[in-house]
């Protein structure tokens, strides 16, 4: 007998497909109008859902082009958040304006890191929202989070984020697998950035598939490097001396892909004997912090791993266990063409 699994998620799926390839082919005819902004606008997103290591990457692309002078401001829809019809201005760039709650966990945790750096702002009409920032921020370059699909607003760059451990999230559309568009997608990209690179023997098969799609974009590979390790309890400027490798140790986390989390704290010689997944953008509840507690407690578990996505929902709780979070950043292997293209793009008007 076939699950319902089976029976349904095909025709959805097709539907889904379908539905893609029209709008798609509505903004290629120019039926659906492109807006444009008086300013540059640089993208990164995913042809998948699910964890692909984009946010870091947004992280970085805000750092380097402050650096080079420039105000910057990102865009981002802010999925999980409630009123997500809404505008909620996260950061001014100069001090936080929402609460995690309002905003969302990753907007909230780029506003935190980024202060000083960039705005962030939340809105489904991220068009509105961008000629809000020019006027009232006096933004002069936009990240748009999340925006390879995103097709109403134009960019200078287009990058997409592609993990090396699980490229095409089981290689069918939406729901039956991860893919948001087909493959073909991928001819709107200048910039592919395949993240995780450290984590599968080799990215040759990944990229020549790449190149076979699109002859167009730039391929660049990407490692996540621990930055540092801070308490949960403490603010997000408070660092902590390394966890002694002899304690018995446990992680956590609600994101898009656990064990990239998990491999990362393996290849920095944490190897957890308990491990716990909630599901991306997780909302914890005292429940589960209880939960994860009395795991901890029951299995030995002398100090917790979580991440920087999830700490920005736990900072209200406190844990029994010692509880330290884990940040990252990547690393390119062609930072410096990867900067120039950025920097080129950010003088684009």
């Amino acid at each position: 007998m076939k699950s319902l699994t089976t029976v349904v998620l095909p025709p959805v799926s097709l539907f889904y497909s379908i539905a893609t390839r029209v709008r798609l082919s509505l903004f290629e005819k120019g039926v659906l109008r492109v807006s444009r902004l008086n300013v540059p606008v640089i993208s990164v997103g995913n042809i998948t859902t699910g964890g692909t290591g984009k946010t870091p990457v947004v992280e970085w692309l805000c750092r380097t082009l402050a650096a080079a002078g420039q105000k910057v401001c990102i865009l981002t829809r802010g999925y999980g958040r409630p009123m997500s019809a809404s505008r909620v201005v996260v950061s001014d760039g100069t001090k936080i304006l929402a609460d995690q709650t309002r905003a969302g966990d990753e907007p909230f945790m780029l506003a935190e890191k980024l202060l000083g750096l960039a705005a962030v702002i939340c809105d489904p009409d991220r068009f509105a929202a961008g000629k809000w920032a020019i006027k009232e921020l006096g933004t002069a370059v936009f990240v748009l989070d999340d925006g390879f699909q995103h097709l109403r607003l134009f960019r200078s760059l287009n990058i997409v984020t592609i993990d090396a451990t699980n490229p095409w999230g089981g290689g069918k559309l939406l729901p039956s697998g991860r893919l948001r568009e087909p493959l073909s997608g991928l001819k709107r990209a200048d910039i592919v950035v395949i993240t995780r690179a450290d984590q599968v023997e080799s990215v040759e098969p990944l990229r020549s598939r790449i190149k076979a799609i699109s002859a167009r974009p730039l391929i660049v590979t990407a490692s996540m490097r621990t930055t540092r390790l801070r308490s949960l309890s403490c603010e997000i400027s408070s660092e902590v001396s390394s966890p002694n490798l002899a304690k018995s140790l446990g992680a956590f986390c609600g994101i898009g892909n656990s064990e990239a989390f998990f491999s990362q704290l393996e290849r920095e010689g944490y190897e957890p004997i308990l491990k716990r997944v909630f599901p991306d953008h997780h909302v914890y509840t005292r429940e589960d912090v209880d939960l994860i507690t009395v795991e901890a407690l029951r299995t030995g578990v002398e100090m917790l791993f979580t991440t920087a996505k999830d700490a920005v929902k736990l900072q209200s709780f406190k844990f029994e266990v010692p509880t330290v979070v884990l940040e990252i950043e990547p690393v390119f292997d062609n930072d410096e063409v990867l900067r120039t293209l950025v920097l080129n793009a950010a003088k684009e008007t």
